[in-house]
């Protein structure tokens, strides 16, 4: 597990625009972070998480997992860019409070090109889900 002060190592997202508190898990195939909503959040409407923080969250989530496997190889973690979203599917908005658990699955990589499958959950709700086509810049 990392801990969320050392979070921003991982991801190039800066306070406050940073959605994943821990990373729990980062392996080859699979990322999993945890994330509280906080009332202070900016993606915060009426106590609600809106659904560009979920996005969000979904690409952090990407984003911390190929940075600890870098950072874990002792290589620059690289930035990455959204490309496309496909199949966005929300179920329902998190309320401040929420402790988020999103999933990133790698379904496949060509050269810089990671294809992933994202999904967000509250408890044992689903909350949201998407296909991320990530370019990740070369170092």
């Amino acid at each position: 597990m990392i801990p969320q002060d050392d979070i921003i190592t991982y991801i190039p997202q800066r306070p406050p625009f940073v959605m994943v508190d821990t990373v729990l898990q980062a392996d080859a195939k699979v990322s999993k972070t945890s994330f509280e909503i906080k009332e202070s959040n900016l993606f915060v409407v009426n106590g609600y998480f809106t659904e560009p923080g979920l996005v969000e969250n979904m690409a952090q989530t990407a984003a911390a997992g190929t940075g600890f496997r870098y950072q874990q190889k002792g290589e620059t973690v690289p930035v990455g860019f959204i490309g496309a979203l496909k199949n966005l599917k929300i179920f329902g908005l998190p309320k401040t409070g929420d402790v988020l658990h999103t999933e990133i699955t790698i379904v496949h990589t060509v050269l810089n090109v990671h294809v992933v499958d994202a999904a967000v959950y509250v408890g044992e709700k689903k909350m949201a889900s998407c296909e991320l086509k990530i370019f990740e810049q070369a170092t």
